[in-house]
């Protein structure tokens, strides 16, 4: 039997700020987002590998745990958040204020009404896709763990799960909640959980 990969998605806590359509803006965790890394990882650390994406509000946490615990980091640009264009550092109140339903359009055909600007629903799981087959292929039978963003945590588990592209917005991904995936070779990759505030 094939070893076993397990990988655990942590999402970024809550950034300066508070709830906004940040995409690939760069804002830093809150004092509060901070709290919400440390206890998310307070129980078990099981991990051999770290690999983050690069902007400040997951890589920051990723570098100081990767520190505390003494196991390698990596980061990896294609796991930045989908780029959300004149959306980006806006708060949902803001969007809906001239357009109640544009958001409710967004979620149900984000190919349609992608914001302005926005990257393209298809390149970014295409991008998020390649990032993560490399990552099993260089670690095949560790145990990893991934600091990213909801966007990017969606992708990976519909990918995993054979979800259609539309499917990605009917999951919630709180910030600084787990998901774990294993990945051997007698089932097909199985979502073991999804959404617990810490290990």
């Amino acid at each position: 039997m094939d070893a076993t990969t397990w990988i655990d998605l942590l999402r970024h806590g809550q950034p300066v700020g508070g709830r906004r359509y940040r995409g690939q803006r760069d804002d830093p965790l809150s004092e509060r987002g901070w709290e919400q890394m440390w206890h998310a990882v307070s129980g078990a650390t099981p991990w051999q590998q770290i690999i983050s994406s690069p902007l400040i509000r997951c890589h920051a946490f990723a570098q100081a745990l990767s520190e505390r615990l003494e196991i390698p980091l990596v980061a990896d640009e294609r796991l930045r958040e989908l780029g959300y264009g004149q959306w980006e550092g806006k708060s949902p109140a803001q969007l809906k204020e001239h357009d109640p339903q544009i958001l409710s359009r967004y979620f149900h055909d984000p190919y349609t009404h992608r914001p302005p600007g926005a990257e393209y629903i298809g390149d970014f799981i295409s991008r998020v896709a390649a990032a993560y087959d490399e990552a099993l292929s260089l670690h095949r039978g560790k145990h990893l763990l991934i600091v990213a963003h909801a966007g990017v945590i969606r992708a990976i588990i519909a990918r995993e799960l054979k979800a259609p592209p539309e499917a990605l917005f009917r999951m919630h991904v709180e910030t600084a909640h787990l998901s774990r995936i294993r990945i051997d070779g007698e089932r097909p990759p199985t979502l073991m959980f999804h959404g617990r505030d810490r290990v």
